[in-house]
């Protein structure tokens, strides 16, 4: 494996984080203040909606898209869940560690009853 092959980062595509991509369409969508209130209520609506398996997909896509994006301004996050995933929610940085907070819980749920 070449050092480029190990430190290398997916590209942000709708193809790379699907269930991610889908989350954000259905959930992160233009109307989210109106259905759900906040991002954190649809993050939190959303692991009660979903079944098992795609709560985790989403949760870890969600946490694979953050370790990509570590350490770099909220703007750029925003640009990756929207223009590249197909959300329509802009999170300020508050936002985007209380939904990360949300999917963390969701996969320490599911390693808890795996």
């Amino acid at each position: 494996m070449s050092v480029k092959e190990i430190h290398s980062k997916p590209e942000i595509t709708a193809a790379t984080f699907p269930a991610l991509h889908t989350f954000l369409r259905g959930y992160f969508h233009e109307d989210v203040a109106d259905e759900y209130g906040t991002p954190l209520e649809a993050a939190e609506q959303f692991c009660d909606d979903a079944e098992t398996d795609e709560r985790v997909a989403v949760a870890k896509e969600w946490t694979q898209l953050m370790q990509v994006l570590h350490g770099r301004p909220v703007a750029e996050i925003n640009q990756a869940l929207t223009t590249k995933l197909g959300g329509a929610v802009r999170l300020s940085e508050e936002e985007v560690q209380q939904v990360s907070g949300v999917f963390t819980r969701c996969l320490a749920v599911k390693q808890r009853h795996a």
